[in-house]
């Protein structure tokens, strides 16, 4: 199997069906669901948009996220910055989620002696250790930008 084949692979599984949902709730699903699928696949990030020859299920993923965003009256080019936006977020998101460690709460609790002269990341490890949830960090973030997203519709 190619590589244009495994990305593929990659994209089918991230591609839901095309539903009648508002297009909020259908790109919350897309990026939750890439999120997901990404995580378990880090390996296919930096291969989904690098390939010159991209394969159908590539080109039919972008063509369902593209018309999810135009039937919600997004003109062209806001629809390209939506794309853009969610996939760099979502990405860039299952990046900082591979790099941090297992337990997070534990590696807070060992950065505390080094912070203590440290009054802002003292704050962010205290509250770290009151019971930190990434999946919660992604959904903050992602609301941000479908709110960015519908301001600018």
């Amino acid at each position: 199997m190619g590589m244009g084949m495994v990305v593929d692979v990659v994209f089918t599984a991230i591609d839901p069906p095309v539903t009648d949902e508002d297009w909020r709730t259908a790109i919350r699903t897309r990026a939750q669901i890439a999120r997901e699928v990404l995580g378990r696949h880090r390996w296919a990030l930096g291969l989904l948009d690098s390939r010159h020859h991209p394969g159908h299920a590539t080109l039919k993923r972008h063509n369902a996220f593209l018309g999810i965003l135009r039937g919600a009256g997004f003109g062209v080019a806001m629809a390209v910055h939506g794309i853009s936006l969610i996939d760099s977020y979502v990405n860039g998101y299952v990046l900082h989620e591979a790099n941090l460690p297992g337990d997070v709460q534990q590696a807070a609790d060992g950065l505390l002696e080094h912070v203590a002269q440290l009054p802002h990341l003292k704050e962010v490890v205290e509250h770290v250790m009151t019971g930190y949830d990434s999946g919660d960090e992604f959904e903050y973030g992602l609301e941000l930008v479908l709110d960015a997203l519908e301001a600018r519709r």
